[in-house]
């Protein structure tokens, strides 16, 4: 098989003539590059018609540039490429080196450069040669990249803090298991007892006249009783704790009756407590106000969390409880304008035992509110409470509108 020339033979050298130079200067013309011969002193002595391309400027009005090509370059990059080009004129090489050109109508590109020197046949200086191609596109899908990695390593950070904080959580429910174990076991063993200590207590109060020294003190006696008994209650609430069966109800009455409830204990501590209760829309399932959840329950974490507030507070100032909804959950706010909570005990006001009020003597042993976020998480809900020093505290506890388990009509 023998291939044919398309073109004329006899305007090409044969082979092994040499090739005459305007063959080499139209190789360089027709390269995609853009190519510069450069003299030892940096003056420019020839460029190719590439460079109108990637900056506007003709190969013409670049040689007239006296200190081509740094007119080119935008001027935060101008400095640094000025001490490369002199490198380059004293004899070194140079590979990759990025810098930015300013194109006649605006337009900014990102740019390579590399080059030699280059010397005749008896080995002396004809100046450098230096070739640029355009590195836009590469400049672009390396940033991408670097977005897409700081990208990759928030998601790791933010795994790594979840793990971090799942594992701290599965360390917590282990010792509230082996705390719980304790408890209840502590709590079986005292409330027998107990039991038998008040009815034999009861027995000998009623047979005894009132005008025995002391009597006065036997309903302290008694309240110290019924004390040691809700902290045994407590126990087995927070460690044992008898689920009831969702009913359907209407928020607004059962806050009303909760309001009731707490009214001894408002008049106790002149603390007024006033309800803000916003309208439920009706859902598919659900008419206006109504709620699906453990009333019983919700009762309790609501008594509590006012009953707290109450205590929290000064003479004459006010609890405010709102109700609303976001979306399809129920969202309950305790607010008081009492003392507030430290900072740097408010992430442990949760935990079994820890009590603010341990300076009074009767106020609980600190199960209270561990008890109420137990009750809460057992509907699907949660509970955040934030407070500053001096101004007050709110607790807001969120749960569904609806809890899809058994439902009895109330």
């Amino acid at each position: 098989m023998t291939f044919q020339r398309n073109q004329p033979t006899d305007s090409l050298p044969s082979l092994g003539q040499p090739i005459p130079p305007e063959f080499f200067r139209a190789i360089a013309e027709s390269t995609v590059d853009w190519e510069s011969w450069l003299s030892s002193t940096g003056q420019i002595l020839w460029v190719n018609r590439a460079v109108q391309r990637y900056t506007g400027y003709t190969p013409e009005e670049c040689l007239r540039m006296s200190d081509y090509p740094l007119p080119l370059i935008v001027p935060e990059d101008r400095e640094r490429m000025s001490l490369q080009w002199q490198e380059a004129a004293q004899g070194s090489t140079g590979n990759n080196i990025e810098f930015r050109v300013l194109h006649k109508d605006g337009a900014t590109l990102w740019m390579a450069v590399s080059w030699q020197p280059m010397i005749n046949r008896d080995g002396a200086s004809l100046g450098f040669r230096a070739s640029v191609r355009d590195v836009t596109e590469r400049r672009r899908m390396r940033e991408q990249l670097r977005l897409q990695n700081e990208r990759l390593e928030q998601i790791v950070e933010a795994r790594t803090a979840k793990i971090a904080q799942l594992e701290q959580h599965r360390l917590n429910m282990e010792k509230l298991a082996a705390l719980g174990e304790l408890a209840a076991g502590v709590a079986h063993e005292i409330n027998n007892p107990l039991a038998g200590i008040r009815n034999a207590f009861a027995l000998l109060k009623r047979h005894l006249p009132r005008r025995v020294k002391h009597y006065d003190k036997l309903d302290l006696i008694d309240k110290e009783i019924e004390r040691i008994r809700g902290i045994t209650h407590q126990m087995f609430q927070l460690y044992c704790p008898t689920q009831q069966k969702a009913v359907v109800f209407n928020i607004h009455r059962c806050l009303e009756d909760l309001l009731s409830l707490s009214l001894p204990m408002s008049r106790k501590y002149n603390v007024a407590v006033v309800l803000d209760c916003n309208r439920l829309e009706p859902t598919e399932t659900l008419g206006p106000d109504l709620v699906q959840l453990r009333e019983g329950e919700l009762k309790q974490i609501l008594l509590n969390l006012i009953h707290n507030a109450i205590q929290a507070s000064a003479p004459g100032q006010t609890v405010r409880v709102e109700v609303f909804q976001i979306d399809e959950r129920l969202v309950v706010k305790v607010i008081d304008k009492g003392s507030g909570i430290d900072a740097d005990i408010i992430d442990s006001i949760f935990d079994p035992f820890f009590s603010t009020k341990t300076t009074t003597v009767g106020q609980g042993m600190g199960l209270g509110l561990s008890v109420t976020r137990g009750l809460v998480e057992a509907m699907q809900g949660t509970i955040e409470v934030t407070s500053h020093s001096g101004e007050g505290t709110q607790f807001c506890v969120m749960l569904p509108r609806c809890l899809h388990t058994e439902v009895e009509e109330n």
